[in-house]
């Protein structure tokens, strides 16, 4: 008997290929699990990462929505919210409840209301967009506030923090290193 988090991701699955959103495509890693899947990013238009074709892989926990996924980038990327191991992160994909270091608000973590209203007033949400619930909502909030981290570093609390001394005080270095990790994600095309 398949579990709810199951139903929802294959929903979920189903529906973002059904109705494609901009900027990403997602798949299954393996047509047998559905709580792996593979994600393409593409880098936002007018960033350092536009041109750059990113792949990740999205893993779900059995308790989802109720714990967020992870997300891990396969493809080298040189920011400050990715760990040097691809590790994405970013408030979004954080457990429920407070932060222990006191950097983010309970309300800026992952809960399942959450990515369903909240994430949507923090994100660019085109004229086209229903504001009612739709269960790619959930999947396709992560990987709009992944976009959206690629256009706004946060080097105030970074899990890269060679990348974020670079994004602060040496940014043509920066921008060297993020050009050449896009002209590597187009040349794995």
């Amino acid at each position: 008997m398949a579990s709810q988090a199951s139903l929802l991701l294959l929903k979920q699955l189903k529906d973002l290929c059904k109705n494609p959103v901009d900027g990403f495509s997602a798949g299954l890693v393996d047509e047998t699990n559905i709580f792996e899947w593979s994600v393409t990013i593409i880098g936002p238009p007018d960033t350092l990462y536009d041109g750059g074709f990113f792949n990740a892989i999205m893993s779900f926990p059995s308790n989802y929505p109720n714990s967020p996924p992870s997300v891990k980038f396969t493809s080298e990327i040189w920011h400050p919210n990715v760990y040097p191991d691809g590790r994405v992160c970013i408030s979004i994909l954080h457990p429920p409840g407070d932060d222990p270091n006191g950097y983010e608000l309970a309300s800026e973590r992952w809960t399942p209301v959450h990515t369903v209203c909240d994430v949507l007033k923090m994100i660019y949400v085109s004229s086209a967009y229903s504001y009612s619930y739709r269960s790619e909502v959930l999947v396709e909030s992560i990987v709009l506030s992944i976009i959206s981290m690629l256009s706004s570093p946060n080097d105030e609390s970074p899990a890269n923090v060679e990348a974020a001394k670079e994004w602060r005080d040496r940014r043509e270095e920066f921008k060297k290193k993020v050009s050449r990790c896009v002209r590597k994600s187009q040349e794995m095309l």
